[in-house]
């Protein structure tokens, strides 16, 4: 099952915030993140806040937790971001459809919560708006509808282009699919597309590593990114590896797939501004803008079960369960299950931990005298580049990039 939400403080029941959360909140961008919690399968690695029919059951929580009523509660809880962020004037700049699998609802789902985040808030004239989506649950009618609806960017998730591999994350889709749905979406007038790639799955080799790369580039995407497999506890993956099932990637295997990544598809004209994450070079549009409020501390507010938000310092999580979240709503409650108002220097080491895995790394006058001297000493070991030192900035190299967790870990010290 997914895994617990933090401990925090309760959440008003009116979803209120503190004063000052909203203070100099016109300097800040403001991106809503809409979380649809259904899957058709679970997938093997997967921790997500997702639910199958199975999983979700009968009785009056089935009701509840209905997709065919989801789309319904979900503008309820913007209609209350609404109410508590008040007459805030600015309007949404990104909106990210995430899950689970936003397009197991239909189409016209997606596009009635859009239009409740354009009614309530207004979408700027360059919003970004994405949804992931499933690469067997949409067809060229389907993304016609969404791109009808104000969607103009697509993530869909490949994963890998070996059939061997997709069985091991146990993923549904055919391989060759994704590839067939990029060109869906460029019919139906998406200008950007991501494909989202997964390396060291257990029984891949680098040649897989590099058919999946070779696959997705040629599918002509302006984004990929590209996460190396984490074993979460719980999850059906973590089970067979702990039986013997499948054997277990180690870090080497981890940073060799990497260093594949980075030589290919920078040799194919993207580059890195997140160490996870290619976009076209030069071109900062093709990069995802929701991301990277979260990289670096903007305002969003995450509607649906278990999505998390943050304000002006002040970040906050719903109920998991989507039985729950609907519940708490038609009771004109917040859906809030907890939240943490976070100190000057939770937000400085925060700072730390996210600008410094961006291409434009992180101010050196963040950190404190041991970061500080730990900064120094990875500019003299070849972690962080020298040029950019000099200007005053953390960036790493790419050797760092290999390192980038206990590179911050040092820097926060």
């Amino acid at each position: 099952m997914p895994s617990a939400l933090p401990d925090g403080e309760p959440v008003p029941s009116d979803g209120s915030l503190p004063p000052h959360a909203l203070a100099g909140s016109d300097r800040r961008p403001l991106g809503m993140y809409l979380h649809v919690p259904y899957c058709a399968t679970r997938c093997g690695y997967c921790d997500f806040n997702t639910y199958t029919a199975t999983e979700l059951g009968g009785g009056s929580d089935g009701v509840l937790a209905s997709r065919d009523t989801y789309a319904g509660t979900l503008v309820e809880e913007i209609r209350l971001a609404r109410k508590v962020l008040g007459d805030d004037p600015r309007p949404v700049e990104t909106v990210f459809v995430g899950g689970g699998t936003p397009t197991l609802l239909p189409a016209a789902d997606l596009g009635r919560m859009l239009a409740a985040v354009r009614e309530e808030f207004g979408l700027a004239d360059d919003a970004e708006v994405t949804t992931e989506a499933n690469p067997e649950s949409v067809d060229a009618a389907y993304l016609a509808e969404l791109r009808e609806a104000g969607f103009n960017r697509i993530s869909f998730g490949m994963q890998s282009a070996r059939a061997h591999v997709l069985r091991i994350l146990e993923r549904t889709h055919t391989p060759g699919r994704p590839e067939e749905c990029v060109a869906l979406a460029r019919a139906a007038g998406f200008r950007h597309v991501n494909l989202d790639l997964i390396y060291g799955t257990p029984g891949e080799s680098d040649d897989d590593w590099r058919a999946s790369l070779e696959a997705a580039l040629g599918a002509g995407p302006d984004h990929i990114s590209a996460y190396a497999l984490i074993v979460e506890e719980g999850t059906r993956l973590a089970r067979r590896i702990r039986r013997g099932e499948v054997p277990m990637t180690d870090d080497d295997v981890h940073a060799d797939r990497y260093l594949i990544a980075e030589e290919r598809l920078s040799a194919a004209g993207l580059e890195w501004y997140e160490v996870s994450n290619w976009a076209v070079a030069g071109d900062t549009a093709a990069r995802c803008r929701h991301n990277e409020l979260y990289w670096t501390g903007a305002d969003w507010w995450g509607a649906g079960p278990g999505a998390h938000s943050h304000v002006g310092g002040v970040r906050w999580w719903n109920v998991k369960h989507p039985a729950a979240y609907a519940r708490a709503l038609a009771e004109g409650r917040s859906p809030g299950a907890g939240r943490e108002v976070l100190s000057a220097e939770d937000q400085r080491i925060e700072r730390i931990l996210l600008e410094l895995r961006l291409r434009e790394g992180c101010p050196l006058d963040l950190l404190a005298p041991q970061g500080a001297k730990a900064a120094e000493r990875a500019r003299d070991d070849g972690l962080l580049e020298p040029d950019a030192y000099e200007r005053g900035r953390a960036r790493l190299t790419l050797r760092g990039r290999l390192l980038a967790d206990a590179v911050v870990r040092d820097l926060v010290d």
